[in-house]
């Protein structure tokens, strides 16, 4: 298995806080991680910097798209919650969402 892009990370990361529960992006990471099957050298794979786990980056780009089209909330530092966008978007039962889904919900 290879890591994810962060567009295939969006509809499982929006599944994951489908319950409207606050959720410690460190913890979403990890679920996310273990949804995906990740062996533990796929986790600690660095970008090119070096700086950082190349899984990581790539949930934290999902959630960052997704906030920017007001999918995601985050009430606090390291903290992401569902909107109620996310409620209608979970219930037309798609297969992937991407930056082109999005684009319909970007915020000016």
């Amino acid at each position: 298995m290879s890591i994810p892009d962060y567009q295939t990370l969006m509809l499982p990361l929006l599944k994951r806080i489908s319950d409207g529960g606050e959720y410690k992006f460190r913890d979403l990471i990890d679920l996310l991680a273990s949804d995906f099957n990740l062996a533990p050298e796929e986790r600690k794979e660095l970008l090119p910097s070096g700086q950082q786990a190349l899984f990581d980056n790539r949930v934290g780009w999902a959630k960052t798209y997704m906030k920017k089209a007001g999918l995601l909330d985050s009430p606090k530092r390291g903290v992401v919650v569902i909107t109620p966008e996310d409620q209608n978007i979970l219930r037309q039962n798609l297969n992937s969402i991407d930056t082109k889904f999005l684009r319909k919900y970007l915020l000016s």
